[in-house]
């Protein structure tokens, strides 16, 4: 979702799916979903591609590479999803809501002290409009939505197997939610189910906060005759806060934004990597007995994924980083370092322009041995490591 800049909690459930597709000789796809315009951020797509590209994700379907379940794209999509709103309504499965704002806000009122709120039952006061009333206030001009008269019951329960919590049972939907918004928009839980069903998709990897939204997932699929995808809902990512530990916050934390890994200067191997610690508990014995492995043979395993959260270490992630970078050669680390220093540190890039041959020699130091030295663990500690080597860098301290 382009609504905001990628956090390092989207990265591992991409890399999660990524595993989980490549696996299986299965489809990694990249699919937009743009259906809240309002909050979309400037340049947010452009940042998806150039991060999945960063981290070696090959997109197997998306919107530059149309398998033919296209568009990938949610808001050019429109017409497919008005067309399965339309199959509802003719079926009495769905109806134009009315209200304006400050009636919702009524209805949510009268409804203090009670278990359930929301748009339902007695409470769905355009729910038992005549076609009559309902052509009038259309011809009327009247802003409307388009809802679902859902037939859910407060006495039954939903039963659903996720693949990393087990078995899920819930209370049924009864809420009557929103389709279509009063401009012919779909809403996310719309949108995703008919896309899920159209691009064959098998396998639903995201966060456990969605959980809840299942009952409307299962329900929407059973109305409009789809086989419902199986889930894999992943536990945050948490961070240790005093004795305790918390949700890794986008607010509080910087190394929750993706954009941190690349001002900081981490190659994405070392990310990758310390991404698969975080996604099963056999990684590193692996990687011990398999240390030139490609990270993609790895036998990811959803059974050995943590049903609680992950702690995040960055001191962890510095250790694996600097492993990373001491078994890569001069030119590579010179290559890489050189593009970040050119985007993000003006002084080392103007260090090594001036001597290539120079900078290169440096960073061959002790590298190629059987333990080379791991003194870097990101491109920014770079600068000072070297500074002794170069007289515009070197402070004597007698």
């Amino acid at each position: 979702s382009p609504t905001g800049y990628m956090h390092i909690g989207n990265l591992r459930t991409a890399i999660f799916e990524y595993l989980l597709a490549k696996k299986y000789n299965g489809s990694f796809i990249l699919r937009i979903e743009d259906t809240d315009q309002t909050r979309e951020v400037e340049g947010a797509i452009d940042f998806i591609y150039k991060t999945l590209e960063l981290c070696g994700f090959s997109i197997d379907e998306g919107p530059n590479n149309d398998k033919g379940y296209g568009p990938y794209i949610q808001s050019e999509r429109k017409d497919i999803y008005q067309a399965y709103a339309k199959q509802l309504v003719e079926e009495g499965l769905a109806y134009p809501c009315f209200c304006s704002e400050e009636e919702l806000e009524r209805i949510r009122e009268s409804q203090e002290g009670e278990d359930i709120k929301g748009y339902y039952g007695e409470y769905a006061a355009c729910r038992k409009l005549s076609f009559e009333e309902i052509s009038s206030k259309i011809l009327a001009g009247e802003k409307w939505t388009l809802r679902l008269k859902s037939p859910g019951s407060i006495d039954k329960k939903c039963v659903f197997e996720d693949m990393i919590k087990g078995k899920i049972e819930m209370p049924e939907n009864v809420q009557d939610i929103v389709l279509l918004k009063s401009d012919g928009i779909p809403t996310y839980h719309f949108a995703s189910v008919i896309d899920d069903h159209l691009m064959r998709t098998t396998h639903i990897v995201r966060g456990d906060e969605w959980i809840s939204s299942c009952p409307i997932h299962l329900q929407l699929n059973k109305l409009l005759g789809f086989k419902t995808p199986k889930f894999v809902h992943v536990a945050p990512i948490m961070k240790a806060e005093g004795e305790g530990k918390r949700k890794l916050s986008k607010r509080k934390d910087p190394e929750a934004a993706v954009t941190y890994y690349s001002e900081q200067g981490y190659p994405s191997e070392s990310v990758n990597e310390y991404m698969m610690t975080l996604a099963n508990s056999n990684f590193e014995d692996w990687r011990r007995a398999n240390k030139t492995e490609d990270i993609n043979k790895f036998p990811f395993n959803i059974k050995k994924m943590s049903v609680s959260g992950a702690l995040f270490d960055i001191a962890k992630l510095d250790d694996i980083s600097k492993t990373v970078i001491s078994v890569m050669d001069c030119k590579k680390v010179f290559e890489l370092s050189h593009e970040w220093a050119k985007e993000y540190c003006e002084p080392l890039a103007r260090l090594y322009e001036a001597d290539f041959e120079y900078a290169t020699a440096i960073l061959n130091i002790d590298r190629g041995n059987k333990k080379p030295r791991k003194d870097i663990a990101k491109w920014s500690d770079i600068p000072d490591y070297i500074s002794y080597m170069y007289d515009e860098t070197f402070s004597p301290d007698y």
